[in-house]
């Protein structure tokens, strides 16, 4: 039986009452399964005896003698205290609402105690302390300590110490699951394969939950803890092979550099000339088409990244033949037949990762060809109207000479010409569309959309990222690519995105200078104002971002309300529509100033953007709505202040808007006189590093894998004691392990 499996509630254990299985409710947990994976956070070692005088360097555990007994405070507050001698020194133990113990430990008695001690009111006292009676007095003779000094400690141990709550003691729960080991313990079985536990010297289920709530040393402790993670990460991995192989019908692949997934029949790493050709002629019609008409280079990422989509798109319209002729079937009516001999039709499911800049729409439209030229559609799917704009106006001025159809799909479009738009997309007469959630609008129709490509994935839940796949499942799924501008670390992709082959884009376009990045502490703002000016007089453009819209009300900062503090934190910033007013009219009255946010009229928004664009407008204020969605390469300048109120990655995508063409360009994070510890280090990392991919790694580490964008809705919390970030090392063994078990079971008859 599995952990898992073991369902009888915790109140049929002896010693559980209503009371107390209330109290294990507050923690999850209410079989007797769930108490006996309620694994401890940490252990206490009782083993090695620490007299008083070492307090300093561990917890002490010795046998002391209670010397004497004192009380202070009154009424309820009345308090015990004992004094003890271990025989190296004296020390007070605070007995806080455990008066009884006044009974327990008469003067004269030896106990061994244990707790961490410290200093306090000219005394060495502890207050938190466990403690049992050794020996005590009969018939009025006395005991010595010093008769004690070479007997063991009766509670000598490694106690497991759980997170508790209210009402429970870490005793009251050490004996509950006591008696649930001694009860289920004994039917548990492996869920990781024999040979695995053998070669990973693993151990046993059964052991390995034993030992984690009554190990015999720390060290049976630590390879119990490593057994039940890699089981973790193995279960979880397995999962996401078999997630792969019921879409695609193949493993994502497992190579050695993080993001070169070499897809089958995929070009190898490009970037030699000899080459260049090689890869021109593995592109469809349409996509020469647009490669010809470019007024520049691919990088060798993004002819590696073309090729991997090519090849997964090429074979998964063979295999989609290969289930239509074997099934017999016309494919626009048929409502199943999604596999060829008992394996699923191959879907491209690929993430497609790239610092800001490096030119990863430019390989989705290629990808989108491919598929225009295999006679499908393609939904373009973004989270703003302001970078589905941005991608709209790229499409046109980019695919015009393809010969494509190509429509732009939001919320805001007037009913008259939405109309007409969504019979054509039903029709077939439309290959690409853009948009944002409209997209997957319960009456927009496709005729064969055959590739959902979802930019800034993470704004996306899953459940929308669903709905617009399943507008395409006609009666195969269709192709999915994901993009993300902001780098996924790497830990992170092999779990939350684990099922899907990673592409990455490293090299940036050339000609490119590496944007400066200069700290500016707050005070210092006028010299960033005067360089911005200087770089406008030279011709170029200039962003201001700013962590707020308006200036916060005062009536929020009132005393007494719940949220006061935040309130008055939040009055003292600079906000864009104050600082817009600012800027323009003190310090750069002879300029176009512009202002954009999220309460801007979409068609203001637009109209101030487009003359941003063109060079109307010199500066453009806004907030981080320019985050994404703003590519002018003239501009030369960000300036971000209150630079501490932004997450890590939220930086370096507005540094991101700046560096996007041949001038030298600057970033000045202004950020605040008191920062945080944390603060601190992220302004450093943001110094001294511009590639994202270093910067999402050290983002992971700051914030933890819970509060990386997106991961909430991905299931990666259902792990349970593995760390991704933390058990990298067992999260590649257990994924190795994982696969070479998922594909042995696909081969399976």
């Amino acid at each position: 039986m599995k952990l898992s499996d073991i369902a009888a509630p915790v109140s049929s254990i002896a010693g559980v009452g209503p009371a107390t299985a209330r109290q294990l409710a507050n923690l999850a947990v209410y079989t007797a399964g769930d108490l006996l994976s309620y694994y401890p956070r940490s252990w206490e070692d009782r083993t090695a005896r620490v007299p008083l005088s070492g307090y300093a360097h561990a917890r002490v555990h010795t046998f002391a003698q209670v010397i004497a007994h004192e009380w202070f405070g009154f009424g309820r507050m009345r308090t015990l205290k004992l004094r003890i001698f271990d025989g190296s020194m004296s020390a007070e133990l605070i007995a806080f609402n455990r008066p009884f113990l006044e009974k327990t430990f008469p003067v004269g008695c030896i106990i061994a105690v244990s707790g961490t001690f410290a200093v306090r009111y000219g005394a060495l006292q502890c207050s938190s302390f466990d403690a049992q009676a050794a020996a005590k007095p009969e018939d009025g003779s006395a005991l010595s300590i010093a008769d004690f000094r070479d007997r063991p400690l009766p509670d000598a141990a490694v106690y497991p110490v759980y997170a508790l709550t209210a009402g429970l003691t870490q005793a009251q729960l050490r004996k509950i699951i006591r008696k649930a080991l001694n009860e289920y313990c004994r039917g548990i079985d492996d869920e990781v394969p024999e040979s695995v536990i053998a070669e990973r010297t693993l151990m046993h289920k059964q052991e390995a939950v034993r030992a984690m709530h009554q190990p015999a040393s720390l060290a049976q402790a630590e390879r119990a803890r490593r057994t039940i993670i890699y089981e973790e990460l193995y279960r979880f991995q397995y999962g996401v092979a078999c997630r792969a192989l019921a879409h695609k019908g193949a493993l994502p692949q497992l190579d050695a550099e993080y993001g070169v997934s070499a897809a089958a029949g995929a070009l190898p790493a490009a970037g030699a000339e000899e080459e260049a050709p090689v890869f021109y002629e593995s592109l469809s019609p349409r996509q020469k088409t647009l490669f010809d008409s470019l007024s520049f280079s691919l990088t060798a990422d993004q002819r590696r990244v073309i090729a991997e989509m090519n090849s997964d798109i090429d074979r998964g319209y063979k295999s989609r033949a290969a289930a239509a002729a074997q099934a017999d079937f016309d494919a626009e009516a048929a409502d199943a037949a999604r596999t060829v001999s008992g394996a699923a039709v191959y879907t491209m499911a690929r993430l497609l990762q790239g610092d800001v800049g490096s030119g990863k729409t430019l390989a989705a439209l290629f990808a989108c060809l491919r598929v225009v030229d295999w006679g499908g559609q393609c939904a373009l799917l973004a989270p703003t109207e302001l970078l589905a704009r941005q991608h709209g106006d790229t499409a046109a001025r980019l695919l015009s000479p393809c010969g494509v159809s190509l429509a732009f799909l939001t919320g805001n479009i007037k009913a008259q010409g939405r109309g007409e738009l969504l019979s054509r997309l039903k029709d077939g007469e439309i290959d690409i569309v853009i948009g944002t959630h409209a997209l997957f609008s319960k009456n927009v129709q496709y005729r064969d959309l055959q590739l959902a490509v979802i930019d800034e994935q993470h704004r996306f839940g899953v459940l929308q990222r669903n709905a617009i796949i399943e507008k395409g499942r006609k009666p195969f799924a269709p192709h999915v690519l994901m993009m993300s501008a902001t780098p996924i670390p790497r830990t992170l992709a092999l779990t939350v995105f684990g099922d899907l082959d990673v592409s990455i884009i490293k090299t940036m376009p050339g000609g490119r200078k590496p944007v400066k990045t200069y700290l500016t502490r707050m005070g210092n703002e006028q010299r960033v104002y005067d360089f911005v000016a200087k770089e406008i007089e030279a011709g170029h453009q200039a962003y201001f971002v700013y962590p707020l819209i308006e200036e916060y009300s005062d009536d929020a900062a009132e005393e007494g309300t719940e949220n006061g503090e935040q309130a008055r934190s939040r009055r003292s910033l600079k906000t864009a529509e104050q600082m817009f007013e600012y800027l323009s009219r003190t310090q750069y009255p002879h300029y176009t100033v512009g202002l954009v946010h999220s309460r801007v009229e979409e068609a203001e928004q637009q109209r101030v953007l487009n003359a941003f664009r063109s060079g109307g407008v010199q500066i453009l204020v806004a907030t981080s709505v320019v985050e994404v969605g703003v590519d002018v390469p003239n501009a030369t300048c960000m300036v971000i202040e209150h630079a501490d109120r932004f997450g890590l990655a939220a930086l370096h995508q507005l540094r991101g808007r700046v560096g996007r063409g041949s001038l030298q360009s600057y970033c000045f994070p202004v950020y605040s006189a008191n920062l945080s510890e944390t603060g601190k280090e992220r302004m450093r990392i943001l110094y001294e590093t511009t590639d994202g991919f270093e910067i999402a790694e050290k983002d992971l580490q700051l914030r933890g894998a819970g509060e990386v964008s997106g991961i909430q809705q991905s299931g990666y919390f259902t792990i349970g004691l593995a760390d991704p970030v933390r058990d990298q090392e067992l999260l590649m063994l257990a994924r190795q392990d994982a696969f070479a078990r998922a594909a042995v079971t696909q081969a399976q008859p």
